[in-house]
């Protein structure tokens, strides 16, 4: 019999995304500009790697913190819709759920960010929510969770006691300071997933080679998403690049979380680090092809099937 899906807990992060698509010009201040398309839907990136990781397969619970209104409600059943257990969920009447704006377009995107619970999960309530069944803890936007960033080092400790492997995205520092308590952090995280702006603020090394051996630390495993040159890492002392998949994106928000959702998937399931990967830039290129961070995220066979169409499996 194949081996049940690892059952894998999610503490973050929870808002709802404005992504308006394909700006005639970017917004400069005393302007207005048009967009192509307006979508109201599913932000955060925990809850887009939890997406990510139910549409492939696995077993997801999440545990977070929204507002007793409209957008959290969205949220929460757009959660359960990938098939998320929500039980975990905080409804606090004192909060208002986050929201991000995304302006995007095929070259680049900016995001303007209203905390409000975003910033209100605490390890307190991660730890109450218990362990206890769950094979894997995953956590992002490290530098936006004001309240659970203090605990993250001693929530990956005690999720490590009960049995569970840990893996961490830092997200950006809004700013800009990369703190140095991410580095002991470290040291309790078995899969770390930042990008390329990311390892760069936080190692202050442009080439992600460099950074990539500056974060070494015996425990950790860093996976860089280097956007179109896809993505890095170390094996050992042997570095290891694989390439961007060739897509016409067109909306890359979401990407990177689906890429840690499907990294995480085969890492779980003890693929070698290459096949990990490659199957990890899958799922990122997939979910760039459809508006919204979740609408285009891969099952299993869709994204084998991509990855033999494209000649990478």
């Amino acid at each position: 019999m194949p081996n049940p899906a690892p059952k894998i807990l999610i503490a973050g992060e929870l808002n709802v995304d404005l992504i308006l698509r394909n700006y005639q010009s970017f917004p400069a201040l005393g302007r207005e500009v048009l967009v192509e398309d307006a979508v109201l839907t599913l932000g955060s990136a925990s809850a887009l790697c939890a997406s990510g990781l139910a549409r492939l397969g696995n077993a997801v619970a999440f545990v977070g913190k929204v507002g007793v209104d409209s957008w959290g409600e969205l949220c929460k059943q757009s959660l359960q819709g990938f098939g998320v257990d929500t039980s975990r969920i905080i409804s606090d009447s004192a909060l208002k759920t986050g929201i991000t704006v995304s302006i995007t377009s095929t070259r680049d995107r900016a995001f303007i960010t209203f905390l409000g619970s975003i910033a209100a999960l605490s390890a307190e309530d991660v730890l109450e929510s218990g362990f206890q069944g769950f094979d894997h803890l995953h956590i992002s936007s490290f530098f936006l969770q004001h309240h659970l960033r203090p605990g993250v080092r001693r929530l990956f400790a005690a999720a490590h006691s009960h049995g569970l492997t840990t893996s961490l995205d830092p997200g950006c520092d809004p700013q800009g300071t990369w703190g140095p308590d991410l580095t002991e952090v470290l040291l309790e995280v078995d899969v770390f997933l930042p990008n390329e702006i990311e390892l760069a603020g936080i190692t202050g090394c442009s080439q992600s080679e460099e950074a990539l051996r500056k974060l070494a630390n015996r425990r950790t495993l860093t996976v860089a998403k280097l956007g179109s040159q896809g993505c890095a890492a170390l094996e050992g002392d042997r570095f290891v690049a694989i390439p961007a998949f060739p897509v016409k994106p067109l909306d890359t928000t979401g990407a990177g979380d689906s890429f840690n959702a499907g990294f995480l998937h085969a890492w779980l399931r003890g693929k070698p680090l290459r096949v990990a990967m490659e199957f990890a830039a899958a799922c990122g290129a997939l979910s760039t092809l459809v508006s919204g961070g979740s609408a285009g995220q891969a099952t299993e066979q869709e994204a084998e099937r991509f990855m033999a169409e494209k000649g990478q499996r």
